[in-house]
């Protein structure tokens, strides 16, 4: 595996978190560099520590995990964007309810987009030991590059959905709540119906 295609591949496995940190940006309205690391931080982390996972326990549990892996995200992120939708029917607020800087739910937001990084982390384990994965430690390589793409990108998305979450104020919560949903549909799409 070159570096083009491990570049793309940390692109490709991002675009979830990236739409997440969007629309987390677009909720928070007015964000503190400090909530923005914390969630690109997290993205980038569980994007990168995933494959590391994957990539361990292939031969043994992949097969056992791949069965479910969509449904856990389906339901990680509907609850969480189940949970903005409830909050943004709240009346009487400025502000959208909902941080999705706090911890819990960055934690859980960055789980259910990072599950696809353990298929990831499995296949990598297979992969022939060409280009970077010739290196001794290729699959570390591959880990911490898609770690800093996604923590890039969603940095960068935070800030967008935090320019868009200003013009639309409350709105953005249920955009917010519905694109989380939405991804969980995808996700489990893919997974079951377009497998």
């Amino acid at each position: 595996m070159g570096f083009t295609i491990l570049f793309l591949i940390a692109v490709g496995l991002s675009m979830d978190a990236f739409a997440v940190s969007v629309s987390s940006g677009m909720v928070l309205c007015f964000t503190k560099t400090r909530q923005n690391l914390r969630i690109a931080g997290s993205f980038g982390f569980f994007q990168g520590i995933m494959p590391l996972i994957g990539y361990t326990i292939a031969n043994t549990f992949s097969d056992k995990f791949e069965a479910i892996d969509h449904w856990v995200a389906f339901i990680l992120l509907g609850f969480v964007g189940g949970k903005m939708l409830w909050e943004a029917r709240r009346d009487g607020e400025e502000l959208p309810g909902g941080d999705p800087s706090r911890w819990d739910s960055v934690l859980v937001m960055s789980i259910a987009t990072s599950i696809d990084a353990l298929a990831v982390g499995a296949s990598i384990a297979v992969m022939p030991h060409e280009g970077v994965l010739a290196l001794k430690f290729g699959y570390l390589l591959c880990s911490a590059v898609i770690a800093l793409v996604t923590f890039v990108l969603c940095f960068g998305g935070v800030i967008l959905g935090c320019r868009f979450g200003n013009l639309f104020g409350k709105k953005a919560e249920v955009v917010g709540g519905m694109v989380l949903i939405g991804i969980g549909v995808k996700i489990l799409l893919e997974h079951t119906v377009f497998a």
